[in-house]
C-alpha cells in the first residue's frame, strides 16, 4: 500500500472512485451482510471522501483512506441497526413440513452477492498475511459467520485475515493501537474456530462437466415442476431455506412435501430459471408466471451448493429487489412455448 498521492482535481477523484468502488462495495458487504446496505454505505463513503477531499494530504494511501471512511460508515450503520444479518439455519432447528405462514420481515436476513460484481475489482489477490482466499471469504457460510462477531472484531478480522493487511496498517485504518488490533483479532479467530470446528471453510470447486450436467437437470426438473426428478438430485441431507421465512427443511422427504404444496397443479403456476452466480456458487434468477399470465415475474435468487453430483443446499432469497444487482429484469415476456 505504497500509493501515497495527492488528489488534486475532481477528475483524479473520479478515477480513484472508479478504481476502488468494487472492492469498497465488497468490503461493505462483508461488514454488513446486505447488498443493499453495502451499496448505500459505498455511496456514503464516496460522498464523505469527496466532501473531505481538501483534508486528504496524501500521508496515507488513497486506498487506506477510502477503507477507513467505508469502515466508519459501516460501523455507524451497524450501531444504528442494532441487529445482525442472519440465515434461517441460525434461527432454530429444521422443521417438519407445514405450509408457509407469514414472512418474518422483522428479522434482518443475509443477502447474496453477485459474482459479476467481483469483475469490477482490479486486484482480488489478498495481502501476504491473509488466512482466507477470496472464494472462501465470499462464501455465504463465511459471511453469515462473521456477522456473529462484534463490529470492530469483524472489521479487524477482515483487514487482517481477508485483506491480509499488517497489524500496523489495520491499526492506522481503525484509529486504534496494534495491541488492540491483535486482541480483537484473537477474539474473532476464537469465535470462528467455534463456528468452524473443522478448522476451515469448505470452498467448492468451480463446477466441472458432471456438475454442469447436474445443473441442466436441475433446470429441467424445476421448469417442468417435476418433483420426483428434483428430489432425485438432492443429497440425502440437503438443506432448503427461503428467507424471509424462518422455516427451513432438511432431507428429500421433507423438501418433497414442501414442493408438493408449493407446486400443486391447481395453482396453474409455471416457472423459469435464468442462470447467474452468487457468493462463488451457481445461482438462478427464479421467475414465476401465474395461470393465464403473459409475463414471468421475478420471485427469488436461488443459490445452490453442490456436493459431487448432488445438490447439497438451495437458499432461496425471496426478494425481487435483488434482481437488478444481478443484471436481471423484474419481468420477462412469456412466449408460446415458455
Amino acid at each position: 500500500m505504497n500509493e501515497k498521492i495527492r488528489i488534486e482535481s475532481a477528475e483524479t477523484f473520479d478515477q480513484l472512485a472508479e478504481r476502488y468502488r468494487g472492492e469498497i462495495l465488497l468490503h461493505c458487504y462483508r461488514m454488513l451482510g446486505s447488498l443493499h446496505d453495502a451499496e448505500d454505505a459505498t455511496q456514503e463513503t464516496l460522498l464523505r471522501a469527496w466532501r473531505g477531499l481538501e483534508r486528504f494530504e496524501g500521508r496515507a494511501s488513497p486506498r487506506a483512506w477510502l477503507y477507513r471512511i467505508a469502515t466508519n460508515a459501516c460501523l455507524t450503520a451497524l450501531a444504528r441497526a442494532k441487529t445482525r444479518r442472519v440465515l434461517p439455519e441460525t434461527q432454530g432447528p429444521p422443521v417438519a413440513f407445514a405450509p408457509l405462514g407469514e414472512r418474518d420481515e422483522e428479522i434482518a436476513w443475509l443477502e447474496p452477492y453477485p459474482d459479476a460484481a467481483l469483475d469490477n475489482i482490479r486486484d482480488l489477490a489478498p495481502g501476504p498475511e491473509a488466512r482466507y482466499e477470496t472464494r472462501e471469504a465470499i462464501q455465504l457460510a463465511f459471511i453469515a459467520a462473521i456477522q456473529e462477531l462484534p463490529s470492530r472484531q469483524r472489521a479487524t478480522l477482515l483487514f487482517r485475515d481477508v485483506l491480509g493487511w499488517s497489524a500496523q496498517e489495520t491499526a492506522d485504518v481503525l484509529e486504534s493501537s496494534v495491541a488492540s488490533v491483535n486482541s480483537a483479532l484473537q477474539r474473532a479467530r476464537t469465535t470462528l474456530r467455534r463456528l468452524f470446528p473443522d478448522g476451515e471453510i469448505e470452498t467448492p470447486p468451480v463446477p466441472d462437466d458432471r456438475q454442469r450436467v447436474l445443473l441442466g437437470r436441475y433446470v429441467r426438473a424445476w421448469e417442468s415442476s417435476d418433483i420426483d426428478a428434483f428430489v432425485a438430485l438432492l443429497k440425502e441431507d440437503a438443506v432448503w431455506t427461503m428467507p424471509p421465512w424462518r422455516q427451513w427443511f432438511v432431507g428429500g422427504p421433507t423438501i418433497r412435501a414442501f414442493l408438493g404444496w408449493a407446486w400443486r397443479p391447481e395453482r396453474g403456476r409455471r416457472q423459469r430459471l435464468v442462470a447467474t452466480a452468487a457468493n462463488g456458487l451457481p445461482a438462478f434468477g427464479y421467475y414465476r408466471s401465474e395461470r393465464g399470465g403473459s409475463e414471468w415475474h421475478a420471485f427469488a435468487i436461488q443459490v445452490l451448493a453442490l456436493h459431487d453430483d448432488t445438490v447439497a443446499a438451495v437458499t432461496n432469497f425471496v426478494d425481487s429487489r435483488l434482481f437488478a444487482a444481478f443484471g436481471l429484469p423484474i419481468l420477462l415476456p412469456r412466449t408460446e412455448d415458455r
